[in-house]
């Protein structure tokens, strides 16, 4: 059955947000091993402490992103609001790295956008969308009074 939701063809809108996504993250995950490696910077982190919290979080999910699977599109959505938040806090807190951190804005609102919007537009594509709410409570409400009867 994942045969046949594979040749499912892309739309060019998906196309889009899926290229959105990936060069974002490839633009983001390169832009972080510059400033953290090769820029001069006012603190200074041992090479583990930036693999670790600035490098190893964009590469969990690269092999899905680069391969086009909506379900890593979409946990990488939350991985990329981290780097949203370092940028946002380094521009406010870190006057002298503003324009590093402008860098690593644009790139995560680009892979967010890019991350999220394929992740939706390409599940509906594929037909798997999450259930509504009210169905998934429903079904719960009924395997719960089903066992409360027994």
């Amino acid at each position: 059955m994942s045969d046949t939701k594979i040749n499912i063809s892309m739309s060019d809108r998906v196309k889009k947000l899926r290229y959105l996504a990936l060069y974002s993250h490839l633009g983001l995950l390169g832009w972080m091993i510059v400033w953290y490696f090769f820029l001069p910077m006012t603190a200074d982190y041992s090479i583990t402490f930036k693999i670790l919290i600035y490098i190893m979080p964009l590469l969990l999910p690269l092999p899905g992103i680069i391969k086009g699977k909506p379900y890593t599109h979409a946990w990488a959505s939350f991985i990329v609001l981290f780097y949203f938040l370092h940028a946002i806090t380094v521009i406010y807190a870190e006057p002298s790295q503003i324009l590093y951190a402008s860098i690593e804005l644009v790139l995560a609102i680009g892979m967010f956008a890019g991350c999220s919007s394929f992740a939706r537009l390409r599940g509906q594509e594929l037909g798997t969308g999450l259930p509504k709410l009210k169905s998934v409570m429903d079904d719960e409400k009924k395997l719960y009074e089903g066992k409360s009867d027994e």
